[in-house]
This record gives C-alpha cells, sequence and structure tokens, in this order.
C-alpha cells in the first residue's frame, strides 16, 4: 500500500470540499456563524441566496477546529442580513431551514459579477451581532453559457442598431433622388418659361412689325 497516498488523502478531500462549499466561519460572543451561496459557482443573474449556519461553539477549540452541530434555531426574527456591493446596499429577511435547526436562507438576485459584502445584523439570544462577512466572489454568467450568451439583449441591441442605420442610410439616399428630382423638376420648369416667355415676346414683335408694316 502507498502510505504517500494515504497521507495526501485528508489535503485532497479538505481542499475539495473548501472549494466545493466554499463558506466563510467567523464567530461573535459562544456563537459560530457560517455563511456561502446556497448555488455554487455563483453567477450573476441566477436566482440564490445567502445561507447562514448558526451554532454554539465547544469550548477548547480553535475557530478552524469549530463544526456546525445543535444549530440555534428561531432566529429569523432576530437576524437580518445587509448585502452590499460598492455603493449599492439592501436588506433581506432570513428564512428558516424546517429540515436543518440553525439554518437560514436569504433569497437573492446577484445581478452584478463582483465582491459582495454581507453585515449579519441583530440578536443571538442574549448576544448582539453586527458581523462583516464575505462569501465567495459572484461571477460572470456568460463564462459558464455554451454554446453562446443567452441574453441577447445586447445582441438585439446591436441588430437594432444596424437596421436603423441601414433605414436611415436608404432613408438619406431617397432624400438625395427626390432632391435631384426636383432640381431637374425646376431646370425643365425653367425651360418651359423662358420658351413661353420667347414666345410671347417673339409675338409681341411681330406684331408690332406688323403694325409699321400696315401703316
Amino acid at each position: 500500500m502507498d502510505f504517500k497516498l494515504l497521507a495526501l488523502i485528508p489535503l485532497l478531500t479538505t481542499g475539495f470540499f473548501g472549494t466545493a462549499f466554499a463558506h466563510t466561519v467567523d464567530s461573535v460572543g459562544d456563537y459560530r456563524l457560517e455563511i456561502g451561496w446556497m448555488n455554487e459557482p455563483v453567477v450573476s443573474g441566477e436566482t440564490n441566496g445567502i445561507e447562514l449556519y448558526v451554532s454554539p461553539l465547544e469550548p477548547g477549540l480553535s475557530l478552524e477546529e469549530q463544526e456546525f452541530k445543535n444549530g440555534v434555531s428561531g432566529l429569523e426574527k432576530f437576524l437580518k442580513i445587509q448585502l452590499i456591493l460598492e455603493e449599492n446596499k439592501i436588506m433581506l429577511p432570513f428564512s428558516p431551514d424546517h429540515n436543518i435547526p440553525g439554518k437560514y436562507y436569504a433569497f437573492v438576485n446577484p445581478t452584478v459579477a463582483g465582491y459582495y459584502q454581507a453585515n449579519i445584523l441583530g440578536n443571538i439570544e442574549d448576544t448582539q451581532i453586527s458581523l462583516s462577512m464575505h462569501p465567495p466572489k459572484v461571477d460572470e454568467r456568460g463564462y459558464i453559457e455554451f454554446p453562446e450568451s443567452s441574453d441577447l439583449t445586447l445582441n438585439q441591441l446591436i441588430d437594432g442598431h444596424t437596421t436603423l442605420v441601414g433605414e436611415v442610410h436608404d432613408l438619406n439616399e431617397s432624400v438625395s433622388q427626390l432632391e435631384t428630382s426636383n432640381q431637374q423638376m425646376n431646370i425643365g420648369y425653367i425651360g418651359i418659361g423662358l420658351g413661353i416667355i420667347a414666345v410671347v415676346i417673339a409675338s409681341i414683335s411681330l406684331s408690332q412689325k406688323r403694325k409699321l408694316n400696315s401703316s
């Protein structure tokens, strides 16, 4: 048996589950708090939520050694979460997981990629909570879409703009042709007018000559 391989198994297992769940753990008073995204990987534009686990700290263990057990239930009325991204803030209520005491959800649809800050606010029994935590980054949805992005809004906008440009170009050509036609028509009307004037002048001259000849 390869004992070196056996020695690597705990490291590989820890690394795998650490990446898979990617939760953040902290403590306030005598309580352990753990947060993470409900659905991972987390991508923008998808309905998701922050899940919160609350349990008592076990005496004699470091924070890294603490595990979620004996969850504290009934906190949905006393805890809220403030989600922050840059200048944007939203306050969300928690809903309890009826199958797991001490586990709560706050549903949200992160529309922009980035690192969100989660402020846990309220009270856990007699302990006041005001804790800032940072769940894993929200990534752009496009990087997991195949074969092409399902968000057609931008493509439709570009296509619409292209169509509009083409229609404007066709309209400009039509206007130019109309102006040319009008110019040609105006020149024709001027020629006809000049011809009529010439005929009138010739008629007047001819009548004057006839008068002179008769006199």
